[in-house]
């Protein structure tokens, strides 16, 4: 440590006070800008002379160690600091228990696959080829109808009995009249087989009676060459009042 004497080398700040004490009695006679300078070197030497004496190392070691208590009785108390979280709970790790390898006997290897025979597919039987049934006969044809009877003229008609007119009363009184012709048909045996009126009379009532009275008629068998046959023939039956 060095000695205390080596504080003589530093400025005295009460010397330089008396120094400056009687510029300061004299202020009066100072203008504003001497005033401020004789303020300034007064300033400048307090501080000069604080440095000073913060330049002795005990000064220095004194002035440290109060520091931190004038700045603590300055400084307001900082809050308090919040408690620390709790530490997070830990699970114990449980280790699962390794599986057990079995070891299996090998599998023997398996037998080459033959595929079985195909079995045999029977031919498909011949189509049985029905025969159809014979046609049933054909019927025989009709026989052809006959050829028609002759036409003969009314005069070569021969009568067994011959026509009757009856005389329609409603008719007579009425003086209806007139001829009727009738077309006749008969077979080889003179018998009447159809009568129909051919021209009629313009009268109902005498038309029917002509018919009627035809149909009541007999006739004789007609012949050609010996032979009778049927004939066809017109005839006419007149009515008179």
């Amino acid at each position: 440590m060095p000695p205390i004497a080596a504080q003589d080398a530093l400025p005295d700040p009460l010397a330089a006070m008396a120094a400056l004490r009687m510029p300061l009695q004299r202020r009066e006679g100072l203008s504003k800008a001497q005033h401020r300078a004789v303020v300034a070197a007064i300033a400048a030497v307090h501080v000069a002379g604080i440095w000073g004496v913060l330049q002795v190392p005990v000064v220095r070691a004194t002035v440290l160690e109060a520091a931190p208590i004038f700045v603590n009785l300055l400084a307001p108390p900082a809050p308090p600091s919040p408690p620390p979280p709790p530490p997070p709970e830990v699970k114990p790790v449980v280790k699962a228990p390794e599986p057990r390898v079995i070891a299996a006997a090998p599998s023997p290897a398996p037998a080459p696959f033959e595929a079985p025979p195909a079995p045999e597919v029977p031919p498909p039987p011949a189509p049985v080829v029905t025969q159809a049934p014979p046609a049933p006969p054909a019927p025989p044809a009709p026989p052809a109808p006959p050829p028609p009877p002759p036409q003969i003229p009314a005069s070569e008609l021969r009568y067994l009995v011959p026509p009757k007119l009856v005389y329609p009363s409603l008719s007579r009184r009425n003086k209806e009249y007139g001829e009727v012709l009738l077309r006749i048909e008969t077979d080889a045996q003179g018998r009447l087989v159809q009568v129909t009126v051919a021209k009629s009379s313009g009268f109902p009532l005498l038309d029917e009676a002509a018919v009627v009275a035809m149909r009541a008629a007999k006739f004789k068998p007609h012949a050609i060459n010996g032979v009778p046959v049927g004939i066809r023939a017109e005839t006419t039956l007149a009515f008179d009042l």
